[in-house]
């Protein structure tokens, strides 16, 4: 009898593709995860073109600050250098010079310091009689308005006596003297520095010394051009023999050192310089 051999229809445990497994869906080969395939799309970078927008933006504001920036520089530099090339053209052509003061003559008619022993305050009486001496040194076309002057007279710190000069006009090489200006003070209840520092300088031969400030304001006019109004204090020092007098004439100051310097007074907000 004869064996017939029948094929199984079962089909074979091997994998497929070749003897190639599935490993977390991905196929392998003896055991080995193949690479990834690269999927079918791909993907294109498309920039923004409201970021770009933006970019430039900002980029053309930082240029117009920038320019800006200089040419406001540029102008204001242009400005100092036509209004330092005018300043020079006008002092050559007119070569002004400052008004100059001096003193003539200084005598001292009353210098009391007294003290009542009751209450213990001192009372400071002083007169004096002032000649002063002012000149306009400019050859032509500066002419100079002064305001009423505040004079004032300081030993030290201490105020020994106040007046006013009144306003005046000083044309170009004009001198004008001012004769017996009165210089007085009556003063009371001076603190006890104030007090010890007259009484020793009182006792001195040389006398107390003195120095006179003159403040006001003024303005210069040269032809058609005129300046606003500036102040000016003119500081004398340099005063000899100021003592107390002993007889009927009042006794004379020494002035052979002493010296008149106008100075320009300078407001910026609440200070003066």
């Amino acid at each position: 009898m004869t064996d017939m051999v029948y094929r199984s229809e079962k089909p074979s445990a091997a994998a497929p593709n070749g003897g190639a497994t599935t490993v977390n869906g991905r196929a392998s080969t003896n055991g080995i995860a193949a690479p990834p395939q690269p999927s079918g799309k791909t993907q294109l970078y498309r920039p923004n073109p409201a970021s770009h927008h933006r970019r430039r933006y900002r980029r053309q504001c930082r240029c117009t600050v920038c320019c800006c920036c200089f040419w406001t520089i540029l102008a204001l530099l242009i400005l100092l250098l036509l209004a330092a090339t005018a300043g020079v053209i006008f002092y050559i052509l007119y070569r002004p010079h400052r008004p100059e003061f001096s003193l003539l003559a200084l005598r001292t008619r009353a210098l009391n310091l007294t003290t009542d022993p009751s209450t213990a305050s001192s009372h400071l009486s002083t007169s004096f009689n002032l000649t002063l001496w002012s000149r306009n040194a400019n050859n032509h076309y500066f002419t100079f308005f002064y305001d009423p002057f505040d004079v004032t007279f300081l030993s030290g710190d201490v105020p020994v006596g106040n007046s006013s000069l009144p306003a005046f006009v000083s044309s170009p090489k004009n001198q004008t003297v001012f004769k017996s200006i009165t210089v007085s003070a009556s003063s009371g209840n001076l603190d006890t520095d104030s007090v010890k520092s007259l009484r020793s300088d009182l006792q001195r031969a040389s006398g107390i010394p003195l120095r006179i400030l003159m403040d006001t304001k003024v303005k210069a006019k040269a032809g058609k051009l005129q300046s606003k109004k500036v102040g000016i204090r003119v500081v004398c020092d340099g005063i000899k023999g100021v003592v107390a007098p002993k007889g009927k004439s009042p006794p004379v100051a020494t002035l052979d050192g002493s010296q008149c310097k106008v100075y320009l007074r300078t407001k910026i907000w609440k200070f003066t310089f």
